[in-house]
């Protein structure tokens, strides 16, 4: 089952110059369960495509769907994962895992118990009454993810989520992530420059070409066997094809 459709989207931005095409005739969808990544050139609107299927920005033209309904707003099965953590330094962990939901006004004892498991299964919960300058890179990061899973969102949309990280960092944490949101059984929508990052963890990688952007093509990455962690896939024999083929596709852009 389709859990989101992105249908017909067109992205048009209007100035006093005159217009400039972002995103041209997009059109995919992404099953429940599934994790779906998003590469293409810098500048062609990646990020511009994920905001759209957030319902934070309005296109143009086309329609987005969850569960076949079509998005009129934004949609409390979403979550955002932005590229920085985004943590308040002046709160502590808790406070910050909880932001969104003091913001919706709903009561936190209610959450209170996922909300612990989570901390406690990811490493985090001796870290509780700490303050974001007190923890590494990593384990930021991992804040800003408990915090974007607090509301228990269906559609996790991750626009570079690694990016801020050096590169050992970068590795160990995408990895630890991937574990955690195979665990929670979450749709992913992951936006990335890395094309390993996307192979490795990724069923289907989606190419766009440059701006306006266009759907080039969908690989559907299937490894000779299954594993429990993208590092290990990364030594599957497919995956240099893989990164060969997609490394073309983007090279090969305006072809």
């Amino acid at each position: 089952m389709n859990k989101l459709t992105v249908k017909d989207i067109y992205m048009n931005y209007h100035s006093l110059k005159g217009y400039t095409e972002a995103l041209k005739d997009i059109s995919f969808s992404v099953k429940e369960g599934e994790f779906l990544s998003i590469v293409g050139p810098s500048g062609c609107g990646k990020s511009t495509l994920l905001n759209i299927i957030a319902g934070l920005i309005k296109p143009s033209s086309g329609e987005i769907y969850v569960d076949n309904k079509k998005l009129e707003s934004v949609s409390s099965k979403m979550g955002y994962m932005f590229q920085r953590d985004q943590l308040f330094e002046w709160s502590s962990v808790w406070n910050n895992i909880t932001l969104g939901i003091r913001i919706q006004h709903k009561s936190i004892s209610s959450y209170r118990d996922n909300l612990m498991a989570l901390l406690k299964n990811y490493g985090l919960i001796d870290f509780i009454n700490y303050y974001p300058d007190e923890l590494s890179g990593g384990m930021r990061q991992k804040v800003a993810l408990i915090r974007t899973l607090a509301l228990n969102p269906e559609i996790l949309l991750l626009d570079e989520p690694f990016s801020a990280l050096d590169y050992q960092t970068r590795l160990n944490i995408s990895d630890e992530i991937y574990k955690i949101l195979k665990k929670e059984g979450k749709t992913v929508i992951m936006v990335t420059h890395d094309i390993a990052e996307a192979i490795s963890m990724s069923n289907r990688v989606l190419v766009l070409s440059n701006r306006p952007a266009k759907l080039k093509t969908i690989f559907n990455i299937k490894f000779s066997q299954s594993y429990d962690s993208p590092l290990e896939s990364r030594e599957d024999s497919e995956f240099r094809i893989y990164f060969n083929n997609v490394w073309k596709e983007l090279n090969y852009n305006d072809r």
